[in-house]
């Protein structure tokens, strides 16, 4: 009986997680559509914080191109287990014991947030001889809790990355406070872009700062609005999230 459910349930949840992506494609496109963007211009990372191996392969395989991660050593299972096929990119907060396995697991790490944890990847990047891709994560609702370079000092650290050369700042991400209201996130999404387009300014080549990686499932419609390229998006993916093994 076991050997008879098994494969009608792995099909649901394939349909599931398939079904998930391509909605969330959709809504995507369309608030691209609406904002007066190209529908190109932003890529869904597909959070699989807590979910198996197959769900990741699953949701590859329904199309998503970027995998999102929140602990180096549960990413390393699944990308050993899941194989090729996407860029896996890391949003949790980074300790730097952890930089260079990070470093080596990630296409790109979007929570840089001191000098000492960039220090640390630029040196691994020489090491190897090709660069770290990056993104510096800015707190913009000044919480505690969270990691991220205070408003106000982003200027002078942007500034201050200039001469990590094994560094390749991609751009910046941010994680507004929780709201009641998707549409109370829109201020702080408009503030990482303004922030971003300050110093976009001045950026140099290895500080290009294209990137804004702002809006998770609830909101992201309102961060592609303000412009966002990258969208973090897990539970309308995957569902709800499971227990951390």
């Amino acid at each position: 009986r076991a050997a008879a459910c098994g494969p009608s349930r792995r099909v649901a949840r394939m349909t599931d997680i398939a079904g998930g992506y391509e909605k969330v494609r959709e809504r995507v496109h369309a608030a691209a559509r609406a904002a007066g963007r190209d529908p190109q211009s932003v890529r869904i990372v597909a959070v699989a914080k807590t979910k198996p191996p197959e769900a990741v392969r699953e949701a590859i395989a329904a199309g998503a191109t970027i995998i999102g991660e929140n602990y180096v050593q549960e990413a390393r299972a699944k990308r050993e287990a899941v194989g090729a096929g996407a860029a896996w990119h890391f949003i949790g907060r980074l300790q730097r014991n952890k930089a260079r396995d990070a470093a080596e697991l990630f296409d790109v790490i979007q929570t840089l947030d001191s000098l000492r944890l960039a220090q640390a990847l630029d040196r691994l990047a020489r090491e190897r001889g090709r660069p770290v891709h990056v993104l510096v994560e800015v707190n913009l609702g000044g919480e505690a809790t969270k990691g991220g370079i205070e408003p106000q000092a982003l200027g002078e650290f942007v500034t201050a990355l200039e001469p990590f050369e094994g560094l390749q700042v991609d751009g910046l991400m941010t994680i507004p406070p929780p709201q009641d209201d998707p549409s109370a996130s829109r201020p702080y999404f408009r503030r990482l872009r303004e922030l971003r387009d300050a110093l976009q300014a001045r950026a140099s080549a290895h500080v290009p700062l294209a990137e804004l990686s702002m809006g998770m499932t609830d909101d992201f419609e309102h961060a592609i609005a303000e412009g966002a390229t990258l969208v973090r998006v897990g539970r309308a993916i995957f569902g709800q999230r499971s227990a951390r093994r």
